[in-house]
């Protein structure tokens, strides 16, 4: 009896450590991230890099202990909604967005994958969020929202351009937050005694239709807002900017690093970086409903004098002095 005892003690002992060692080798899961942007891959190279440089800084090391499945649109915000669709099949933990299109694909697709906005014009305007101190629901992040910086365009651009008259606006009317922007630029208009066209851009091939109505329109100069169409193509943009000699002022510094005269605006790799902090708290248990929406910290203004001489202009001194960075 007392044998018997004794082996079924030494059995449970011995079940027991193959069950603990069993649990010990089991693989941690490894946490997969989704991020999905409308732009191309080329145009985001930047702000990937600095989402990734992020991640670093956190101790986090894509391949090893996160995964992230990157899904871009190429300027075309109708796949979107396929691209967001394929991540939540794919179950991941969290859904990082690169744009306002590219959020409403994903809250559209899950109300319960958390959605981290890298940036986002207007997320309260567009429904995303209910406040950006208090988001509620699966979405959070950052926001881009600082609809003065387009007024402060005008404002650089009638100082680069002295002349300046007759001003072009290309952007994208479908685009979140474009209609606030376009008030800002009115608003800044009047002040300078300004007269503006809207060239609108659905898709690439509306972009050379809207340089060449700005010469016929005889534009002193253009200011371009954005979105992923013309980001996506901004080496056309670029081009195109040169061919017409108009001076053109852009929201993001990689038109200007690519070739553009000036770009004044957000950081958004700084933007960027910032979305992986979310993104780790989230992994460690935070709710995105519990984290306030962030707007800009960080502005940058660019100047590229080797595209100031393609077109035969000088860019004032006192101008020149407040850049934060000049190409030579």
């Amino acid at each position: 009896m007392k044998k018997a005892t004794a082996l079924s003690i030494l059995i449970a002992i011995v079940v027991l450590a193959v069950a603990v060692i069993a649990g010990a080798q089991q693989p941690t899961k490894i946490p997969r991230i989704g991020y999905l942007a409308a732009a191309s891959l080329s145009a985001n190279a930047a702000r990937t890099e600095a989402f990734r440089q992020g991640l670093r800084e956190l101790g986090y090391v894509e391949g090893k202990n996160i995964f992230i499945e990157w899904r871009y649109g190429e300027g075309k915000r109708d796949r979107m909604p396929a691209f967001a669709a394929e991540l939540v099949r794919l179950k991941v933990d969290v859904i990082v967005t690169g744009g306002s299109g590219s959020t409403l694909a994903a809250k559209e697709s899950t109300s319960t994958i958390p959605i981290v906005m890298a940036q986002d014009n207007d997320p309260v305007g567009s429904g995303v969020v209910a406040s950006l101190a208090r988001p509620g629901g699966n979405i959070t992040g950052l926001s881009t929202l600082a609809p003065e910086i387009s007024g402060k365009q005008l404002e650089l651009l009638k100082e680069i351009v002295p002349r300046l008259i007759h001003a072009a606006v290309i952007g994208t009317s479908t685009n979140p937050g474009n209609t606030q922007r376009l008030k800002e630029i009115e608003l800044a208009a009047g002040a300078f005694n300004v007269q503006l066209k809207y060239l609108d851009v659905l898709g690439s091939k509306d972009i050379e239709t809207a340089f060449q109505a700005a010469s016929k329109g005889h534009a002193d100069a253009l200011l371009v807002l954005g979105g992923a169409v013309l980001n996506s193509h901004r080496t056309q943009v670029i081009q195109l900017a040169v061919k017409s000699r108009l001076p053109v002022i852009y929201g993001r510094r990689d038109y200007v690093e690519d070739g553009g005269l000036v770009s004044y605006g957000v950081s958004f790799t700084d933007l960027d970086r910032r979305a992986a902090t979310y993104v780790d708290k989230i992994l460690k248990g935070r709710k995105p409903a519990d984290l306030p929406v962030e707007q800009p910290t960080k502005f940058e203004f660019i100047i590229n004098l080797k595209a100031a001489k393609q077109i035969g202009l000088t860019i004032p001194p006192n101008v020149l002095a407040r850049a934060d960075r000049v190409i030579r």
